[in-house]
């Protein structure tokens, strides 16, 4: 009997700490032991040439989301998990909706199952619009049993946002339960201010929403975010940080110790307001919030990483189809005020659904704008790329190392692999990519979940439903 199921040979392992050449032994999904020379496995990978990580973990990303309304996004788990796997994203953390003025329960029927489908491991945030008494006192703590162990609120959009007595609730009601708090970071009232000013000026173009959430509407939020947390002495982190101004709130608070910790993103990494300018409406393919920011703050976002003011990496994935929704009026999203359409009928700015897909993408940009760039190195790429996340949402130990007793989750890396970025060789259900004609440098050749090459060549073999729900600590 083979003392191994999987032995994936001669590599260049980078972990979170450390690089260095070693095969991996896998044994019952999980790893067995690291060496070299490591007896015959059952299977064989060569990783000559290769480097491997450990499997990336989006902790953010909207998959299957359901609307208030009964609708559905395109994005379905099983195309979803796919587009993952092949970008080198083993397990996603995306989120349960709650509408104001349902339970918890009531506002996701169905949604578990829906995740079911799912090729990637995966788990929860709790979105919290509406924290009732017996959502904080019964509901919360329910799901803290099973596993889902953080929350996500908004300080902005109309159907989602908290008030700041709510948003101080739902703190105290997580630092009860040792859950992580999550948070949206942007000023409700002066967004809607300015939307009101730009469409009272006749400015409808997409362009105009980065004009609407300048970086002192995400530095005013995050500032009170954090003031709120530290008043509760709860952990929370910043999603989506895009620029300097919101970054350095996080630094000062992580400086005076307060457990705050930044997110960013692959777009406010490589994209501008440029792109939101593009003609024939191409623009709205780029609406996002927090906003795409002016050219040169892209470099301000990598010095906060490199300085470690922002450790985690994540997609954000939220797509829209350019032909079926960003170009249509009223098709999805949280819009806010005033006019939705504009002459051509096309929507307004404030109309377009905002988010951009990017759960394939996330890895081979940071790879190829970090690694391949000189801008960090390995063990920095697995930080943010998974093994912070890991710690940070209860997956650590199991997620993002190269450890005996981890799962089995690698990723081969050609680091010499020169690709140009097409939607029509992406495996999201989303009608375009935001990084369309975009070069990198380093791509997934193999990606490993659980012991099982998931993704070969850039075949996905994974079945949808293989993915494993994470109850986590």
């Amino acid at each position: 009997m083979r003392q191994f199921d999987l032995v994936v040979r001669g590599g260049t392992l980078a972990t979170a700490a450390e690089v260095f050449e070693a095969d991996i032994g896998v044994r019952d999904g999980r790893i067995a032991a690291i060496g070299l020379d490591l007896p015959a496995g059952t299977e064989e990978v060569s990783a000559k040439g290769m480097i491997v990580t450990p499997g990336g973990l989006d902790p953010h990303c909207h998959i299957e989301e359901l609307s208030a309304d009964g609708g559905v996004h395109e994005e379905s788990f099983a195309s979803g998990s796919a587009a993952a796997l092949a970008g080198g994203t083993t397990a996603f953390i995306c989120f349960l909706p709650q509408w104001k003025g349902h339970s918890l329960a009531a506002s996701a029927p169905g949604y578990e199952r829906r995740a079911l489908q799912s090729r990637a491991d995966y788990s929860f945030h709790q979105i919290i619009t509406d924290p009732t008494p017996e959502v904080l006192e019964r509901e919360v703590p329910a799901l803290a049993a099973r596993g889902v162990q953080s929350l996500k609120v908004f300080l902005t959009y109309d159907p989602l946002r908290l008030t700041d007595a709510e948003f101080l609730r739902v703190l105290a009601t997580a630092k009860r339960l040792g859950l992580m708090v999550t948070v949206h970071c942007e000023n409700f009232d002066a967004i809607g201010w300015r939307i009101e000013a730009l469409l009272a000026a006749g400015q409808t173009d997409p362009i105009a929403h980065a004009w609407a959430r300048p970086p002192v509407v995400e530095r005013e939020a995050t500032y009170r975010a954090i003031a709120l947390a530290e008043l509760v002495e709860q952990p929370i982190q910043v999603f989506h940080v895009s620029c300097e101004a919101a970054a350095a709130e996080i630094a000062r608070a992580q400086a005076r110790g307060v457990k705050v910790w930044g997110e960013t993103c692959p777009q406010y990494l490589t994209l501008s307001h440029a792109d939101l300018l593009k003609p024939d409406f191409e623009g709205a393919k780029f609406v996002c919030s927090p906003a795409l920011r002016e050219a040169g703050e892209n470099e301000r976002v990598w010095k906060r990483i490199q300085d470690g003011t922002l450790g985690v990496v994540s997609s954000d994935h939220c797509g829209f189809s350019f032909a079926t929704a960003k170009r249509a009026p009223g098709a999805g999203g949280y819009g806010q005020g005033g006019a939705t359409a504009r002459a051509d009928g096309t929507p307004a700015f404030n109309a377009i659904p905002n988010g951009v897909p990017g759960i394939e993408t996330r890895l081979p940009v940071l790879f190829s704008e970090g690694v391949s760039k000189g801008r960090i190195d390995l063990p920095t790429f697995v930080r943010l790329s998974s093994a912070n996340a890991a710690s940070l949402f209860g997956l650590g130990g199991r997620k993002g190392t190269l450890a005996p007793g981890a799962d089995a989750d690698l990723v081969l890396w050609d680091p010499d692999a020169e690709r140009t970025i097409h939607n029509g060789a992406l495996h999201h259900a989303i009608d375009y990519t935001p990084w369309e004609g975009f070069a990198v440098k380093g791509w997934p050749s193999i990606t490993i979940r659980r012991g099982e090459v998931a993704v070969r060549d850039g075949e996905v073999l994974a079945a949808p439903g293989s993915g494993r729900f994470l109850a986590r600590g």
